[in-house]
């Protein structure tokens, strides 16, 4: 009998990670991030990525992060290099960017592609983000043509 509440402990430590876990993006806080095959400065530079470029960390040992970029690439990173502000990637070209969360709502701009905008709300709108470009522009683009968004 004490082996039964061993093995459902077991499984329930297991299952708790899967169950428990949400991703997590954050956003390069600095002009240029190095990101590096290991978590150390010692170790080798792999990329350069631009500041407000969105991540998903992955891995997080407090000081170094393994993230994940929109091409799938993992690297790790100083956990300082970054922000916990929200951005996400245009991911398709000529992606529009309306005056609302509607598809009938006025254009605002036409988006192409790796062009990464601010993340205004956390919450999507009915499959719409608020989003906002560097030069100011504000609107909705659909969370289908982004990455960087859980």
């Amino acid at each position: 009998m004490l082996q039964f509440p061993k093995v459902a402990l077991i499984f329930m430590l297991m299952w708790v990670p899967i169950t428990a876990s949400a991703l997590d993006f954050r956003s390069v806080s600095v002009p240029k991030a190095i990101l590096y095959d290991a978590p150390s400065n010692s170790s080798k530079k792999v990329l350069l990525l631009s500041q407000f470029y969105p991540v998903e960390v992955v891995v997080n040992l407090g000081d170094w992060l393994k993230v994940r970029d929109a091409q799938g690439s993992m690297n790790w990173v100083e956990a300082k290099q970054l922000s916990t502000k929200r951005s996400v990637m245009v991911t398709k070209s000529l992606t529009e960017m309306r005056v609302r969360p509607e598809a009938t709502a006025d254009l605002v701009a036409t988006l192409e592609k790796d062009v990464v905008l601010e993340l205004m709300d956390v919450k999507a709108n009915n499959g719409w983000l608020k989003v906002k470009h560097r030069d100011g522009v504000m609107g909705y683009v659909l969370v289908s043509s982004t990455w960087g968004f859980d």
